[in-house]
């Protein structure tokens, strides 16, 4: 990533579009599809994150303030994906010299890829917040789309699920050797079926006919279809958040199993693929953020890299040029299909080394290799006139579970 400054403009956009990024690294796709959105009529403006690449309707790494209108694609079919980091009393000096017994056990207590529970989570049973959470969730259950409704026990028993793809469930340490807990899922199957449900909705509307890209069709303001979409939406954000509050309460129960005097303090966590209602230069907008965070001044927030390189707690700076907004990770540079093609094995367990972490083709489409460099991610939104965040903390990676 080149040392200009950053917002740079994005050639040829219409609306007010705002880029973190070199345009020169950015894939000519993901650039068309920028421009796509910018020319949409209820686009206030856009901004671009250092980890944009090309996405489905909208670009990863993009956040869209739109006028009286939202574009389900421009949140993405994982509702509600995000983070979730727990700071422990535990330091580098307690740890044994392998973690793979530790991976094994987290591994056979948090579902991952497309398992699930047997019924309900028993943490979920146990904890009385959780529970309530849940509750509250689920009565709220027969107002959602109706294609959904048959897929209500699917629901329960994927609510502390980790999920496949980027998503991850990690050990890290701090600069200062504290180990952190960190994780990595979103609204799972029925996220992606609301979602789904309602962008194929949105493209048969007659306002969306002559649009340059029909996956970014809108659902407008007063609509019907807008709000059933928007409260199908908000209880998949919730839904998500509750899937990372008892997968992280997993994760504490099996860390505790062996280190029964752990102490868990600081927690933080964030979405990345979410929707919220918010005014920037006196106009209320709707934002939207697939694949970033919001960067409010003094939020903390998660920005991962891949397995093995590291994340970062950083702190927003509320930059309204960005719309308070900061990347979501480090971005991928390769399609899953072309890493698997360029990449081996062997590359897998080069770039994983030191890391307690499988290291098989069944993940190598995940290999850090994949990945744009974290560190220049983080560079382009910390620096220069116009920085994001600031680094509250470096997070190296000792273990890390893929779906």
């Amino acid at each position: 990533m080149s040392t200009i400054d950053f917002p740079v403009s994005v050639p040829g956009a219409m609306a007010p579009t705002r880029m973190w990024a070199d345009p020169a690294e950015v894939e000519p796709e993901a650039l068309a599809q920028l421009r796509n959105i910018s020319a949409l009529p209820w686009v206030h403006g856009v901004a671009v994150m250092p980890d944009v690449h090309l996405g489905k309707g909208a670009t990863v790494g993009s956040v869209i303030a739109m006028r009286d209108a939202v574009s389900p694609a421009a949140v993405g079919v994982d509702i509600g994906c995000g983070m979730t980091a727990v700071r422990t009393s535990l330091t580098t000096a307690d740890l044994p010299d392998t973690l793979r017994r530790l991976r094994l056990d987290i591994e056979a207590a948090l579902p991952v890829g497309f398992a699930a529970h047997s019924g309900t989570a028993a943490q979920l049973e146990s904890d009385a917040t959780l529970a309530g959470a849940a509750q509250g969730l689920f009565e709220r259950w027969e107002s959602l789309h109706p294609k959904v409704q048959r897929l209500r026990a699917k629901a329960l028993s994927q609510v502390g699920t980790l999920g496949g793809g980027n998503h991850f469930c990690e050990v890290t340490a701090d600069e200062d050797g504290v180990i952190w807990l960190m994780l990595h899922s979103g609204s799972r199957n029925i996220g992606n079926v609301l979602a789904s449900e309602h962008i194929e909705a949105a493209k048969g509307l007659s306002h969306n006919q002559a649009l340059p890209d029909r996956d970014l069709a809108v659902f407008l303001a007063g609509s019907p279809q807008l709000t059933a979409y928007l409260a199908d939406l908000y209880w998949a954000q919730e839904y998500a958040l509750l899937n990372r509050s008892v997968m992280m309460r997993i994760l504490t129960d099996v860390v505790r199993t062996h280190f029964p005097r752990v102490e868990f303090g600081e927690t933080v966590s964030c979405h990345h693929n979410y929707v919220s209602e918010e005014t920037y230069d006196g106009v209320e907008v709707i934002v939207t953020r697939k694949g970033a965070i919001r960067a409010g001044a003094g939020d903390l927030g998660l920005i991962p890299g891949s397995m093995g390189t590291g994340s970062y707690v950083v702190r927003g700076l509320g930059n309204p040029l960005a719309y308070c907004s900061a990347s979501h990770g480090a971005g991928r540079r390769m399609s899953r299909n072309a890493a698997r093609r360029t990449f081996t094995v062997d590359d897998l367990e080069a770039q994983t080394s030191g890391v307690e972490c499988r290291k098989d083709r069944g993940v190598l489409d995940e290999i850090p290799g994949a990945y744009k460099d974290l560190q220049s991610v983080i560079r382009a939104q910390t620096t220069g006139p116009e920085p994001l965040v600031e680094v509250v903390a470096r997070l190296s990676t000792l273990l890390c579970v893929k779906g």
